[in-house]
């Protein structure tokens, strides 16, 4: 069992950015590959990056890749989202979430967190 718990979420200009962080319980944090996905209102949850268990390999959606940086520290049990060059349309919950397989698919992970609120304005 891991329970996730996000924070860093708020208010951000356009053009701005922000740091999430995802701290996880648990002593196997290593072993999981973390994703970040997010949702705006009325529509789908959809992928915004993924990180392997040794941090080596990480995947971007196209709409964040050269923006957002995802990378994680297993000494503290931490997954990070850098999240720079904001846009409104960033506006969204953001979720960590906890697998066993690396993908952008969410299906594919097994625990998340409850959330973290990202609101760009212009």
């Amino acid at each position: 069992q891991v329970q996730l718990a996000e924070s860093g979420g708020g208010l951000a200009q356009a053009g701005g950015s922000l740091r999430l962080s995802c701290a996880a319980s648990g002593r196997t944090f290593s072993s999981y590959v973390m994703g970040w996905f997010r949702q705006a209102p009325g529509k789908d949850r959809e992928f915004v990056a993924t990180i392997s268990g040794n941090g080596i390999n990480t995947f971007y959606a196209a709409s964040v890749k050269g923006r957002f940086t995802v990378s994680r520290d297993n000494g503290k049990n931490t997954v990070f989202l850098q999240m720079n060059s904001l846009k409104p349309e960033d506006t969204a919950a953001y979720y960590c979430a906890a697998g066993g397989e690396y993908s952008g698919r969410a299906r594919a992970y097994d625990y998340w967190g409850q959330g973290t609120q990202v609101t760009v304005s212009t």
